[in-house]
Formats: C-alpha cells, sequence, structure tokens
C-alpha cells in the first residue's frame, strides 16, 4: 500500500465519520443523553399516531464506576428518538427495571462517592427520565440483599417487591418487554 492510498483510504474513513456525526440528532426529550440518528427512507414506517408502552430490564453495568450505565441511555433514545419521528411524549409510556449489578446505578450520589470515590455518573440521567415520565423501578430484593433503602438510592426510583413482579405486572399491562 502506496502512503498515497494510504491516505485516501483516512480521509475516507474520516469523511464517512464526519457524515454519520452530522446525521446524528441531540434529544428533543432527554438532553444531552440518547442521541439518535435520523433514517432515511425506512422501509418500516413508524405509526406515529400509536401509543408504546415498553418495559427495559436492566441488569448489567458499566464497566468503569465513573461511566454511565448505556442500558439506561437506551431508554433516553428510545424517546428521543421516537419524538425526533413526530411522536408527543404522552403517546411513549416507558418504564425499567433495576436489579443484578445495575443497583448501584440507582444508589444517591453520597453513597456512590463513599463505595466508589465519585459521584454517580446515572444521577442527571435519573431525573431527566423521572421528569419524562419513565418508571425506574429497583427490585425490591436486589434492595435488600444489597442493603439499600429509599434513604440510599435516588429519589426518582421506585421500589417495587421484586423486579419479576414489576415486569410481570407492566406486561400484564400491556407494556412489551425488553431486556438489556
Amino acid at each position: 500500500m502506496t502512503k498515497y492510498s494510504f491516505l485516501l483510504g483516512f480521509l475516507f474513513f474520516n469523511l464517512i465519520s464526519v457524515a454519520a456525526q452530522n446525521n446524528r440528532t441531540e434529544g428533543k426529550i432527554i438532553k444531552g443523553y440518547g442521541a439518535t440518528f435520523t433514517i432515511d427512507n425506512p422501509e418500516i414506517i413508524t405509526d406515529t399516531t400509536a401509543t408504546l408502552k415498553v418495559i427495559f430490564d436492566v441488569s448489567k453495568t458499566a464497566t468503569k464506576n465513573s461511566d454511565i450505565n448505556s442500558n439506561l441511555v437506551t431508554a433516553a433514545r428510545f424517546l428521543n428518538m421516537h419524538a425526533e419521528s413526530g411522536m408527543d411524549l404522552k403517546q411513549l409510556k416507558v418504564a425499567i427495571t433495576i436489579h443484578g449489578a445495575a443497583w448501584k446505578d440507582v444508589i444517591n450520589d453520597d453513597l456512590y462517592l463513599e463505595k466508589y470515590g465519585t459521584k454517580n455518573p446515572n444521577t442527571e440521567l435519573l431525573k431527566q427520565l423521572n421528569e419524562a415520565g419513565v418508571n425506574i423501578i429497583i427490585c425490591g430484593q436486589t434492595a435488600a440483599f444489597r442493603e439499600i433503602d429509599r434513604s440510599t438510592v435516588n429519589s426518582n426510583v421506585k421500589f417495587a417487591l421484586s423486579a419479576m413482579t414489576a415486569l410481570l405486572q407492566y406486561q400484564n399491562n400491556g407494556y412489551h418487554f425488553i431486556k438489556f
């Protein structure tokens, strides 16, 4: 490979990256989280007259304690991309169950700082999700096992008997299950 073909390849890759970034849209509902891409002429057309009800099941966490849980960002992206497609927030019913390793992502800043040496990177995202009407639910069994309670969990989080119970109840009420 000559240095010119390498240079052309490098420039082409960077142009593609810039084009993709220019196609990226910041969130209309959740600011600073869950940016989306515009999809031109999709074959599967989004029904912007529907009501979408979804419950995300989050049991994994970020590998680094200073990183946001990307699975929580998925809920923000869901809201943002549907708002961008023309749907109103009242058409988007979203809930998130938290259990397993994700428990730490919903503890308050004080406990997170004590345990991990930094404030919880998910705090602002949880606040915005809650303000958008998202029900963020901690598994009561996970909370009890981890010895956390309402005084140590982010105030935007609700407690359920268990994640299993919340998942069943939401699905019985027409929410569709998405596992992360």
